[in-house]
């Protein structure tokens, strides 16, 4: 099963990614299931199944199944083009697109499929740590954050900085988080040298001592989640390893 998600997906990556040309996205955004790039597009990426699958026949579901649903999503996708978020639109293509991938490969190999271990322990515990760094801390700090946030926030200059700011904090706690997890401490301290040259610049020239302040106890205090979390993890599982 594994073998064969990872040609179908390879196969995807390549007809989505690497031999798209922005002109056939342009067309089929603007005729939608009446251009002919769409239809292209499907071409591709059958070709591509044939070569990464090596010429084998032994699939016939997988040539009929994913070619006419990769064309049914992307014409849809291209109905709601405009009416929509971009962003929106994009992952849920994607991730129709693998669950296609992922309903032929289990088709052929439904024995690759256990359930159970999604509800083991390990697999759980990893889950709780990814949700907790990822989404829950960042409303920690938001909390903690809140005496400087709405002074920052109210101030013109500043505004819009947030949401960035949301996704920045977001993935610097998870590298951290992984970097802590596998033992490459330095890892953390790069990242955190890495941000304060990127910072320094910005604070030096706005000699701002407020937005000093925000960003340095906002940086310590998701870099400090992050490290503990970690930590708490690596016990964790020491004790459901040993």
């Amino acid at each position: 099963m594994i073998e064969l998600s990872v040609q179908l997906v390879l196969a995807h990556l390549l007809g989505d990614f690497v031999l798209q040309p922005a002109s056939w996205i342009r067309d089929r955004n603007k005729r939608r299931f009446r251009s002919a790039a769409l239809y292209y597009h499907t071409g591709v990426h059958i070709l591509c199944m044939i070569v990464i699958l090596g010429f084998n026949s032994g699939y016939p579901l997988a040539f009929g199944v994913i070619p006419l649903s990769h064309l049914f999503i992307d014409g849809l996708k291209a109905s709601f083009h405009g009416r929509y978020n971009e962003r929106i639109l994009f992952l849920t293509d994607q991730a129709l697109h693998l669950l296609v991938i992922g309903g032929v490969a289990l088709y052929y190999f439904p024995e690759g499929l256990n359930l159970s271990l999604l509800r083991s322990p390990q697999v759980l515990l990893t889950v709780t740590a990814l949700v907790f760094i990822s989404y829950a801390s960042g409303i920690i700090l938001k909390v903690l954050l809140s005496k400087w946030s709405t002074e920052i926030r109210g101030d013109k200059k500043y505004q819009g900085m947030s949401e960035a700011g949301r996704y920045i904090g977001i993935l610097e706690r998870l590298f951290i988080f992984f970097f802590v997890v596998t033992g490459r401490w330095e890892g953390v301290g790069f990242l955190l040298t890495a941000k304060s040259i990127f910072r320094f610049g910005d604070l030096t020239t706005n000699k701002d001592h407020k937005l000093t302040e925000y960003i340095l106890i906002g940086t310590l205090l998701s870099f400090g989640i992050a490290v503990f979390t970690g930590l708490v993890f690596r016990y964790i599982s020491g004790l459901l390893n040993g």
